[in-house]
């Protein structure tokens, strides 16, 4: 008999009659810029927050020699970066913990499949 790869169903699938993972919600436009830039494994972003508990997104951008801008620290909206971090889009890694600031590297979070398992084809011969 051959195998047939499907998507398990969870509790919630099963209740709504969807399978597979739920589709997000749309990204604004500052929100799908800060995802690319965070996206970027050329471009390490980092979170750091201060004593008082405020929070700074960054990232280094380099010197473009054709505007001959860049060369510099550039912050991301916080509070698109706290939506992303909410909807599970950006994750935090490893603290490294100063006297006066925690500063995180954050990474985009890729979106699972969801879980797979075979089953055996059914059909029979008549």
């Amino acid at each position: 008999m051959p195998l047939t790869v499907v998507h398990a169903q969870t509790a919630g699938s099963l209740a709504t009659g969807h399978r597979g993972p739920r589709p997000s919600a749309p990204l604004s436009p500052a929100e799908a810029e800060v995802l690319r830039i965070v996206s970027d494994a050329r471009t390490p972003v980092f979170v750091t927050v201060r004593e008082g508990g405020r929070r700074r997104y960054s990232y280094w951008r380099p010197l473009d020699s054709a505007t001959g801008r860049g060369g510099c620290y550039t912050a991301l909206p916080t509070a698109e970066c706290d939506l992303l971090q909410a909807a599970g889009r950006i994750a935090l890694g490893e603290p490294l913990i100063d006297p006066a600031r925690t500063t995180y590297r954050v990474r985009a979070v890729r979106t699972p499949t969801g879980p797979v398992r075979a089953v055996r084809d059914r059909a029979h011969a008549a």
